[in-house]
């Protein structure tokens, strides 16, 4: 696929064309020619981990066919528009960020843009991907075995009961618990909560 057809499908995902759909589409792009791997892909060789949510991934999912829901795409929002694409099958990982000097280099290559954010959207689609990105190997802190876990595992937390599914249990005090119970959640529950249903 050119990028102007994967730029096509990821504004009419996303309702508009912008500048980090183009940076996710290139980078996704780029990313399939240094891992030396045909993209989009179909199958689960190409493993990426976005650094935000929004636009851009928007364009890495055009450009790779990767997505959430077939846990090829992972999120980890560090409020960054870089990615990290993973070989599964060779553990080669390459991380991808934008340079700093993008947005000034941006005038230069669309000296007729209306305004600014016309003239990034323009020209990230032209700079030279040695200007436009930095590129870097990078080991994983987490093993890959582990990030992509095993999809058909399940278990029940022994402290609130729910399922939990794709091998994210932790042991605790010799439990079974879901990170929530075990204080890795992002909510508390609020004093003398009730259920929704039960007041409507």
């Amino acid at each position: 696929m050119t990028l102007a057809e994967i730029l096509r499908k990821s504004a009419s995902r996303h309702k508009h064309l912008c500048p980090r759909q183009v940076l996710g589409a290139r980078m996704g792009l780029l990313a399939g020619e240094l891992l030396h791997l045909d993209i989009p892909r179909a199958d689960k060789r190409l493993l990426i981990i976005a650094e935000t949510d929004g636009c851009t991934v928007d364009g890495l999912i055009a450009a790779t066919g990767c997505h959430v829901g077939g846990r090829t795409l992972r999120i980890m929002d560090l409020g960054k528009v870089a990615a990290t694409f993973i070989d599964t099958y060779t553990e080669s990982a390459l991380r991808f960020a934008p340079r700093r000097e993008i947005r000034s280099l941006a005038l230069d290559y669309a000296p007729g843009a209306r305004n600014r954010w016309q003239a990034m959207l323009q020209s990230y689609q032209k700079i030279p991907a040695e200007d436009l990105f930095n590129i870097q190997s990078v080991c994983l802190k987490i093993p890959l075995a582990e990030i992509i876990s095993r999809p058909s595992a399940k278990t029940e937390c022994e402290m609130c009961g729910e399922e939990i599914i794709n091998g994210r249990e932790v042991f605790r005090n010799g439990r079974v618990v879901c990170l929530s119970c075990a204080g890795e959640n992002y909510y508390h529950l609020e004093t003398n909560s009730r259920s929704p249903l039960a007041v409507h």
